[in-house]
């Protein structure tokens, strides 16, 4: 018996050390994943509240067909995406329509940001744009996969997933050109 086996044993028959046991192991890297499709902190730890409570309900229904953290993981990206259905600020944000179009281009900028730079920046892209990109670029679903978790057509997925790109492009560009500026007037 693996040691997640052991745990999940011990989760499942109401131990309440393996059950912060468990939090505590995946409870970071899924907050990672919550904030990744949120906008603050305190919404992030809603949707890590909420996709623990779904951990513990549907625990049972973990067959250990694949690795623990996954089957957390998928749990927390469908609880996120919950969440930006259900949240009122979120929802007008959320609307995929042509208000929201940016023009497409096949310019791809050179890099020189960190990941934590990045992150900001999508943050910053319509909720729409934020999440059908982190879907599609992070957690690596196809367009079929997220029309159907959104509710939209497969064209959509694609065509907000290109604008994400291009408008996080354009961001990456400017950052970029502002970075170099300050660098040329330091010295």
């Amino acid at each position: 018996m693996t040691d997640n086996s052991r745990l999940i044993a011990a989760c499942l028959a109401g131990d309440v050390a393996a059950q912060e046991q468990l939090y505590k192991t995946f409870a970071g890297q899924m907050m990672a994943i919550c904030y990744r499709y949120t906008k603050s902190v305190t919404d992030a730890q809603d949707v890590l509240q909420e996709g623990f409570i779904n951990v513990f309900r549907c625990l049972h229904q973990y067959k250990g067909g694949g690795e623990l953290g996954a089957w957390i993981r998928r749990i927390m990206v469908n609880a996120a995406l919950n969440y930006l259905k259900q949240t009122k600020r979120y929802q007008g944000d959320m609307v995929l329509t042509d208000d929201y179009m940016h023009p497409v281009s096949g310019d791809d900028p050179v890099i020189n940001l960190s990941a934590k730079e990045l992150a900001d920046l999508i943050r910053q892209l319509p909720s729409g744009y934020q999440t059908i990109f982190n879907l599609h670029a992070v957690e690596g679903y196809s367009h079929v996969e997220i029309a159907g978790m959104m509710g939209i057509s497969e064209s959509t997925s694609r065509s907000q997933y290109m604008r994400a790109r291009t408008l996080l492009a354009t961001w990456i560009t400017k950052y970029d050109a502002d970075a170099t500026k300050k660098m040329n007037y330091a010295g």
